[in-house]
């Protein structure tokens, strides 16, 4: 697997990451795109996802970033169909280019939203933008250095009923323990989410853990690290 290139010089290509071209965009910093062109760029992310998603998958990825995980996976593992969920409107129309450049519109689509679990869930949420994207979240963890967004809500159960999905991918700033609590993932085969003890605790770490268990789904030690964690279904 092609780890990264540096792309040609007034290409609009900022780096090139597993294979995958990224264009260029305000989104992107210098030390961003270093770590893409190095293959750095959430490395534990890409690698637990290669490990643990079968062939052809449809893939459920929440927090889709600047696109990049999604589509490094998708190309890697020949994944069916991947619907990328991103609630910073800002990264959308970037997303989708990264699609296009890559060939990939045809298997990958990205919506605008917060997808929740919980019963009659509202129809907005308010979401925290921050300069650098990677540090947006539900939560607002840097008061006055954010800017509130209103975030369309979709819920879990209509979305597994127009996409049916046997893996997820997840990384969505500390709202992965609220996501567990409610999910139903009995036809979910692979599951890859970064886990953020600085906002719920090791408690809420231990406790998705748990409820991953509890859903007949197997932490792969050997395919985590860092603060993310891989699980597979066995059988």
């Amino acid at each position: 697997m092609t780890v990264g290139n540096e792309p040609d010089s007034g290409s609009g290509i900022a780096a090139v990451c597993h294979g995958i071209r990224v264009p260029e965009g305000p989104h992107l910093g210098p030390r961003m795109i270093q770590s893409m062109s190095e293959g750095r760029y959430e490395a534990g992310e890409i690698a637990g996802g290669l490990a643990v998603i079968p062939e052809g998958a449809r893939i459920l990825e929440l927090g889709a970033g600047a696109g990049v995980v999604g589509a490094v996976i998708a190309r890697h593992r020949k994944a069916a169909a991947v619907l990328s969920v991103e609630a910073n409107p800002a990264l959308i129309p970037h997303v989708r280019r990264l699609h296009d450049i890559n060939g990939l519109s045809r298997v990958m689509t990205v919506e605008h939203g917060v997808v929740l679990t919980a019963p009659s869930p509202p129809a907005t949420v308010t979401f925290h933008v921050t300069g650098n994207f990677l540090g947006s979240s539900l939560t607002d963890t840097r008061p006055g250095k954010t800017r509130p967004v209103e975030v369309p809500v979709i819920p879990y159960d209509a979305l597994r009923g127009r996409f049916p999905h046997d893996a997820i991918v997840m990384d969505i700033e500390g709202g992965e323990l609220d996501f567990l609590r409610h999910a139903d993932l009995s036809g979910i085969r692979a599951l890859v989410a970064e886990f953020h003890r600085d906002i719920y605790g090791k408690e809420g770490a231990r406790e998705c853990m748990r409820l991953l268990d509890r859903a007949g789904l197997k932490f792969r030690e050997d395919a985590s690290g860092g603060g993310v964690r891989a699980f597979a279904r066995e059988g």
